[in-house]
């Protein structure tokens, strides 16, 4: 069942992503602004989350920089119909797999 709120350590688990490193993100990317309670605990909202994951994806699975996030994240502002920029295929590699679909193409006809 999804929540309206996570706390710092529920979005820990669900992500992977270490409390600090959270912290730390959220001093950098003002996309990652999480509310405070009256407690004065952060409070993750679903978009909170998405946005641990989009960075996550481009600084420990990409390895950008955080300032190559910024600027990513910046980019995908400007193009709003851009996918994440984890899903950017090179030429050479969007070339070999056109090549690897011929070839599967040609071997479905030919059985």
């Amino acid at each position: 069942m999804k929540k309206l709120y996570y706390t710092i350590g529920e979005v820990s688990k669900q992500t992977g992503v270490e409390p600090h490193i959270l912290r730390y993100w959220e001093s950098l990317f003002r996309e990652l602004n999480p509310s405070k309670n009256r407690a004065g605990k952060r409070v993750y909202k679903e978009s909170d989350i998405e946005t641990v994951h989009l960075l996550k994806d481009l600084i420990q699975k990409n390895k950008y920089s955080t300032a190559g996030a910024r600027k990513a994240l910046d980019r995908m502002k400007k193009e709003p119909d851009t996918q994440q920029a984890s899903t950017e295929i090179p030429d050479a590699v969007r070339q070999d797999l056109k090549e690897a679909r011929n070839l599967l193409e040609d071997l479905l006809q030919k059985i």
